[in-house]
């Protein structure tokens, strides 16, 4: 009789690994980090089996954690019978083989977990290509020092070169995609433009989403235009930009882009790849910002998507922060943000608090509109249908010399009206 044999897949079990650096204030204590990095190894498909915390000055430039947790870890790895160990920061190349070397497992960092969960999230082409430019820039850092990969090859026309290294040979190749990863992304990137500027000539105002990974933005969106966006209580659930049109009270429109979520300790590889995507902060008229009110770290991951916005140039934009998923606590109007236009408090799920919203954001957009009342002569027919595309009618009257118009319309096209 035939062996069989099982093709299941047997999930990772890893240790966690941090180290709370004791100079200087941290914006986030050592075991909520590490809480963050079990939702993330466990949105990756792998399984935490332990935790290893050490309190230092700073981080270990050799081996990450001291040689005394080294061994700790060690010995853990063995009783616990883990496949891998994954660290709450970025390794260098050095503290990666280090590690490897003196554990002898499978040793991963926050990063390699996030890339590895984006890389199974993007599904258009444009996420694929910027999932993959991070992924390769990553490994790229991390050529130099495997032993293994150093046996010289045989020459040849042509290709690589005589005795060219195995490492020189992956290095070429991955610089070389990147190079075609990166003009791909730029012709991405001018259509994304292009796009951009067809918006902005139709002067509808836009708003974009943004918000911790998991704030529910996806549901927010799918709840106010029916997007069909995926949500789930997951990690990076969607990363690709989804933009719908918003109907607000009195007939105005204002178009909404959904952008992936921040998190702790973004790794810089995917703000690069990403950085055409998460412009829609910076490109749109508004923020809205959507933040978990049930989640007991809502202060470090405001911080983090102010942050991040900072970094993108979007800190001056006027911002509506909703506090979401106020369906999970008793009081949530106790909770407050200062940097914000006005803060709201809803459920994406169930609807509270979303007419609200509309009305809210309708006020908002309306600070950026100014009154015109003039006559305009039979022979500028062509303003009275730039008023009505892209401002609000309240009265037209038709004179012996001209209509006169009273209507609400953007700051930035009252002087080609008046």
């Amino acid at each position: 009789m035939a062996e069989i044999w099982s093709t299941e897949s047997l999930a990772e079990r890893v240790i966690l690994v941090g180290v709370q650096v004791t100079f200087g204030r941290q914006p986030i204590a050592m075991a909520d980090s590490l809480d963050e990095l079990a939702e993330l190894v466990k949105t990756a498909g792998a399984e935490t089996v332990g935790r290893v915390m050490q309190q230092a000055e700073g981080i270990h430039p050799a081996t990450y954690v001291g040689s005394g947790k080294v061994e700790e870890i060690r010995q853990m790895v063995w009783a616990l019978d883990a496949t891998g160990i994954v660290c709450d920061d970025e390794l260098s190349p050095a503290q990666l083989n280090n590690l490897e070397q003196m554990l002898e497992c499978k040793v991963m960092d926050r990063t390699l977990v996030i890339l590895d969960i984006f890389a199974g999230r993007a599904t258009s082409s444009e996420g694929k290509l910027q999932v993959e430019l991070a992924q390769l820039r990553y490994r790229a850092a991390r050529l130099v020092g495997m032993r293994n990969s150093l046996s010289r090859l045989g020459g040849g026309i042509g290709t690589r070169g005589p005795g060219e290294k195995k490492l020189e040979t992956d290095r070429r190749l991955i610089k070389s995609r990147i190079s075609h990863l990166k003009g791909e992304l730029e012709e991405v990137k001018r259509h994304r433009d292009l796009l951009r500027s067809q918006r902005k000539e139709n002067h509808m105002p836009t708003a974009a989403i943004v918000g911790y990974t998991n704030a529910g933005k996806s549901t927010l969106l799918n709840r106010l235009t029916g997007a069909n966006v995926l949500e789930e209580d997951k990690l990076f659930a969607t990363l690709d930009p989804t933009t719908r049109v918003l109907e607000l009270p009195g007939k105005q429109q204002v178009l909404l882009t959904d952008t992936v979520g921040f998190i702790y300790k973004l790794p810089h590889h995917l703000i690069e790849a990403f950085r055409s995507t998460l412009e829609e902060a910076c490109y749109a008229d508004y923020i809205i910002h959507v933040a978990d009110i049930s989640n007991p770290m809502l202060d470090m991951q405001m911080q983090v998507v102010y942050d991040t916005l900072r970094s993108l140039g979007a800190n001056e934009k006027k911002v509506l922060t909703l506090f979401n998923k106020c369906d999970r606590i008793e009081e949530p109007e106790h909770v407050r943000d200062l940097k914000a236009w006005r803060c709201l408090y809803i459920s994406a799920l169930t609807g509270q608090g979303l007419e609200e919203f509309r009305e809210s954001i309708g006020r908002m957009v309306n600070e950026d509109y100014m009154l015109l009342e003039r006559v305009f002569p039979y022979t500028e027919g062509s303003l009275l249908q730039i008023i009505r595309k892209n401002g609000r009618l309240f009265e037209e009257e038709y004179l012996a010399d001209g209509v006169r118009v009273k209507a609400s319309v953007p700051k930035e096209l009252y002087g080609k009206l008046c």
